[in-house]
């Protein structure tokens, strides 16, 4: 009996899922799919945040019921993964680099995931805490390949890796959450000034006003890459 129970609600939900989709069509939307379900959760997440994303709200700006998600996507777990990778697609150097330039490469690949996590800042707090995606992996394939090109050692190669992707995590995660105005800035350095006897390199750099995130970071990464060019 359970069984047959079981299969009659499946075929219910069939059912209403195919009802579903010809009421989505003569609306003219889209028919639901995997895609069109990822892009959406990255709207979402986007707008709302992580804990802004429920299947509910999805589900309501899709147009749909929320069991009709399941059909493309496991659960919420499953689509956080999607959806990190999604916004984490590397589609390479563009002809400007030269293929015999690895530092080049690599600066441009990095530059490029920091510059995405930026544009999706939830994707920062999700990185470290969710099953790595093609997107993500092919990235770190293509960062290992350049460096070993490069010579660098297979033994350091791991901490190359390490090395870089900690500096991109922290310079973002870093930029996304120091959200101060430029009143704020200045006049967190006029306090500054009034300690400067205690904190003088510090006061004397104007290392609270200095907001040229994006020159840092390129600077910091050369820095990294100083130490990683292979010795002559």
């Amino acid at each position: 009996m359970a069984a047959k129970r079981s299969g009659a609600r499946s075929k219910r939900s069939q059912g209403m899922s195919v009802r579903l989709q010809s009421v989505q069509e003569s609306r003219g939307e889209p028919p639901l799919s995997r895609e069109r379900i990822v892009a959406t959760a990255v709207e979402l997440l986007d707008t709302r945040g992580v804990d802004g994303l429920t299947m509910r709200r999805l589900a309501d700006r899709l147009g749909s019921g929320v069991m009709s998600l399941y059909w493309h996507v496991d659960n919420k777990e499953d689509l956080f993964d999607l959806a990190l990778d999604s916004v984490l697609e590397y589609r390479g150097p563009p002809q400007t680099v030269e293929s015999q330039d690895w530092r080049g490469e690599v600066v441009h690949m990095l530059e490029d995931w920091r510059a995405s996590m930026l544009r999706h800042p939830w994707s920062a707090s999700l990185l470290p805490r969710r099953a790595l995606g093609p997107n993500i992996l092919g990235r770190l394939e293509l960062l290992s390949k350049t460096l070993s090109k490069a010579g660098v050692a297979d033994a350091d190669l791991n901490v190359a890796i390490w090395s870089l992707w900690n500096y991109v995590m922290g310079a973002t995660v870093t930029r996304a959450s120091f959200d101060l105005s430029d009143d704020d800035r200045a006049a967190a350095q006029q306090r500054l000034t009034h300690l400067s006897e205690r904190y003088p390199t510090i006061e004397r750099s104007r290392l609270l006003l200095d907001d040229d995130w994006s020159g840092a970071f390129r600077r910091g990464l050369d820095f990294l890459l100083d130490g990683l060019a292979p010795k002559q």
